[in-house]
């Protein structure tokens, strides 16, 4: 028998091919997770060395619009390839244009880390997952992979972004399966996304970076009733998802429409954050506010924390600021879940668990990753309800999201679809036109 013949043998076995390929995306994603992980490991001690120092410091907020210029400019001058954000990785996803420029790396992550040096209200989410992309992009030319190849290296891009600056590796390698298509999971890419998310969560911790835990230290029994309050809150916190991606957008286009020079956006956003911040005597509602979310699992928190953040958060982000919106939707959904404890009988703690993960999901479309993020974090002991939080709240947010070119793959309403291959944010046009 002859060596074509015997290759030939080898490869009608189904596992061979398999085999190969599991080595080849083992490899590929060992190099992403180091480098994605290592960089977010920089990037959260950076987060935290600007929140301490800005906290000692509180005069630094009066420089907010200097800050915003700093960013508006260098977005202006250097990133208007890559100004979309998150946004660009789902359409070089969809519709592969180019290779996404690597200056969407060290742009997003310096524009972040001044946003919250000088007092801005966003999160981090973002930052890693355009980090995650921009850097897992450079190895469509370096490896040579194909077009389906790319798309699996961007989902673990952003599988290993995401992973990494929560410490989640479950959620985030579901979360870049989910995030790309609404309502569909990319099953192909199944195995780079779950090896990349561990990897990077792993190379990550190797830097000595910890991650905040929360706890729920009390779980309702479960019965009838209570699932239907769970329930209720869900649909609270799609609502309220709803409410912040719409803000967000909102805020965004006005800026646009009212100020064409885009550095000035930021710099007029944030003095009007800066004067705001000033007269509240408060830096509560910016930054990511950990010590907040922490806070909303034991005791009892103003009955407008949550609207503030929101507010804060969607003009921060529309104004031109840099950041993501998953930490600031983890403080909107615990606040709010502590506030709801005043009319659902469930366990405080319990409730802003739920709203910890359901605002999330509502607002990212993503309920699967939100709920093994709750379990996570939370324990299965509350993995039910959890999962009905999400999912309730990922049906009542709506065909809303915070990424406007996510695609509608499975509508959430057999009465929209039509809707169906839209993007989100060409859902409102399509429902005005009939």
């Amino acid at each position: 028998m002859n060596i074509n013949k015997i290759k030939k043998a080898l490869f009608s076995i189904e596992q061979i091919p398999s085999l190969l390929y599991l080595v080849k995306w083992v490899f590929i994603c060992l190099l992403l997770g180091a480098i994605v992980g290592s960089v977010s490991a920089f990037f959260l001690s950076s987060l935290e060395w600007v929140t301490n120092w800005r906290e000692s410091n509180l005069w630094i907020i009066a420089l907010l619009p200097i800050g915003g210029f700093v960013i508006g400019l260098s977005y202006h001058l250097y990133g208007n390839s890559v100004v979309k954000g998150n946004n660009l990785l789902l359409e070089e996803f969809h519709s592969p244009k180019k290779i996404i420029p690597f200056r969407m790396a060290p742009l997003v992550l310096f524009g972040t880390i001044l946003t919250h040096f000088f007092g801005g209200s966003a999160g981090r989410e973002g930052t890693a997952v355009q980090i995650g992309g921009a850097i897992a992009d450079r190895f469509t030319k370096i490896f040579n992979l194909s077009k389906s190849d790319r798309k699996i290296v961007l989902i673990a891009g952003v599988s290993a972004g995401f992973a990494s600056v929560f410490g989640t590796p479950l959620a985030g390698g579901i979360f870049a399966l989910e995030v790309m298509v609404l309502g569909r999971i990319r099953l192909e890419a199944i195995i780079p996304s779950f090896l990349a998310a561990v990897f990077s969560n792993y190379f990550c911790e190797i830097w000595n970076i910890s991650h905040t835990h929360y706890h729920i230290t009390s779980v309702a029994e479960m019965n009838p009733v209570n699932l239907l309050w769970a329930l209720l809150a869900g649909i609270i916190f799609g609502l309220v998802a709803m409410l912040f991606s719409k803000s967000t957008h909102f805020w965004s286009n006005l800026f646009s429409k009212l100020i064409k020079y885009p550095p000035l956006r930021p710099v007029i956003g944030g003095t009007i954050l800066a004067v705001a911040i000033y007269f509240m005597g408060t830096t509560k509602y910016i930054g990511l506010g950990i010590p907040t979310i922490v806070d909303a699992f034991n005791v009892d928190l103003n009955s407008y924390d949550f609207i503030l953040k929101l507010l804060f958060t969607s003009f921060t982000l529309g104004a031109g600021f840099k950041g993501g919106e998953v930490t600031p939707l983890f403080y909107i959904g615990a606040t709010l879940g502590n506030v709801l404890v005043w009319f659902i009988p469930l366990p405080m703690s319990m409730l802003a668990g739920m709203g910890f993960v359901a605002v999330f999901a509502g607002a990212t479309n993503t309920p699967i990753a939100c709920t093994i993020m709750g379990i996570e974090l939370f324990g299965i002991e509350a993995g039910v309800f959890i999962a009905l939080a999400c999912s309730t709240a990922y049906l009542f947010s709506g065909h809303s999201g915070v990424y406007a070119s996510q695609i509608i793959g499975s509508p959430k309403n057999s009465k929209y679809s039509r809707e169906k291959g839209l993007q989100l944010s060409d859902v409102k046009n399509k429902r005005s036109k009939g």
